[in-house]
């Protein structure tokens, strides 16, 4: 619901319609009012109450949001519709269409001055920018969005705010990306705003910064959470359809109220869409867990179905590290040529500024298949550039990890001062598990 005007502008409204109308201040008030309120309220000098404005709607013949905010229902209704269509857009994949629908929305939004449309529109243009890999747009957008939120309950700001971690993690700044997520959990569970839907995106947005940050046991944590927040929805895309045509039949009706609610359902079923692709982080991490227990036909099982969960247009982003620990398997299971055909294609999607991470982590394990084909050469290629671009991003587990595979390569090869260099270098990045997040687990929710 949008912000009412001031008692002044809903006085002289009321005065206006009153007399387009030709009834008394007697007429209007009874019988719930007396003629000297309804005077006192025209003047502006009352706040009518949400009652009261309902009770003047109904003498009025007028809704009662128009009458609040002079702003016909209908028009606002169409515009949330829209809106809807626009996530329904992004949900399926399609981004740059999607983002010429928000940004037209957003113009609109600001227009009529609706606080909640424009986040709403400014949310789904950083979405939109995450999928088409312009980061430093998407975080814009989302800091915009939170912003524009103003004082809403923090549940409903929890994408904006997950948001603006994503794309902080994307661009290697997994600190700050793990604090953002963690506090805001933190919040929502000592607040006792155990809200699931925010928390399910939130766990599941965490596990792949706490993965790179060689938290393992707190991303396992953050998984299971995951999970057993995860919604019990059948297929939400056909649901979300369906909510979406009642909602255009009963704004043909002029029932604005009924619309409104079926578009609320529609809009809360596409945002289940996008949290379904943040659970794919779950079955990745289950994945990963069965690769490093030696379960690998189970890990390949899970990885690939964390694959199929995420669209082909998010793929270049999103999936990128699920398929690195797939070519990790692949490669243990002996099938190193279909593993190093997944990483370059895994690096024919990214840069060193978008998916630097990811680019190490393909450069990494290129380099042990290399090492595995007694290409040494190659393998210390792969492995340089996959140092250049932890250390950018401070990935303390991986580059010790990095440290010890090029400082054993350079040893076999005859380099010992080459090698020491390495390993001390990976010594002065050594982590105990769990202690590379900022402060202590933020509290959990009263499952």
């Amino acid at each position: 619901m949008p912000e009412r005007d001031d008692p002044v502008t809903i006085g002289r409204r009321v005065q206006r319609l009153r007399v387009e109308r030709g009834l008394t201040q007697k007429q209007v008030a009874e019988p719930a009012y007396t003629p000297a309120y309804i005077s006192t309220l025209e003047a502006g000098r009352v706040r009518p109450s949400d009652d009261a404005l309902r009770h003047l709607s109904e003498r009025l013949g007028i809704g009662f949001e128009e009458l609040a905010t002079g702003r016909p229902a209908r028009l606002v209704t169409d515009l949330r519709l829209r809106l809807t269509e626009a996530q329904r857009t992004l949900a399926t994949g399609e981004a740059e269409a999607a983002a010429e629908q928000y940004t037209r929305l957003l113009g609109e939004a600001e227009g009529l001055d609706l606080g909640q449309e424009r986040a709403a529109a400014l949310l789904g243009l950083g979405e939109c920018a995450v999928d088409t890999g312009e980061l430093e747009e998407a975080r814009q957008y989302f800091e915009r969005a939170e912003t524009a939120y103003g004082d809403v309950p923090l549940p409903v700001r929890v994408p904006a705010r997950r948001g603006r971690a994503l794309a902080h993690y994307l661009t290697g700044e997994l600190r700050y990306s793990v604090y953002l997520l963690e506090s805001t959990i933190d919040e929502l569970n000592r607040g006792g705003l155990h809200d699931p839907d925010a928390l399910l995106l939130l766990y599941a947005s965490v596990i792949a910064p706490y993965m790179d940050m060689g938290a393992h046991a707190r991303a396992a944590q953050a998984a299971e959470l995951a999970l057993a927040l995860a919604p019990r929805a059948g297929d939400p895309a056909l649901v979300a359809h369906m909510h979406r045509s009642v909602a255009r039949t009963l704004l043909a009706e002029g029932r604005v109220a009924e619309a409104d609610a079926s578009l609320a359902k529609a809009a809360e079923l596409y945002r289940q869409l996008q949290i379904r692709t943040e659970l794919a982080n779950c079955h990745w991490m289950r994945g990963y867990v069965s690769a490093q227990n030696g379960e690998l036909a189970r890990a390949e099982g899970e990885l690939r179905q964390a694959l199929t969960m995420l669209s082909a247009k998010r793929a270049a982003l999103y999936s990128s590290q699920v398929a690195v620990e797939l070519a990790d398997v692949l490669h243990r299971l002996g099938r190193s040529e279909e593993a190093a055909a997944l990483l370059q294609d895994v690096l024919s999607d990214l840069s060193p500024e978008r998916g630097a991470l990811h680019s190490a982590a393909a450069h990494r394990l290129l380099g042990i298949i290399a090492e595995d084909a007694r290409d040494t050469e190659t393998a210390e290629e792969h492995y340089v550039r996959a140092l250049s671009l932890l250390e950018r991003a401070g990935a303390a587990g991986d580059l010790a990890d990095l440290c010890r595979l090029l400082g054993d390569l350079l040893r076999r090869t005859g380099r010992v001062e080459a090698a020491l260099d390495a390993y001390r270098t990976g010594l002065g990045h050594r982590t105990a598990p769990g202690t590379t997040t900022l402060g202590p687990a933020p509290a959990q929710p009263p499952l």
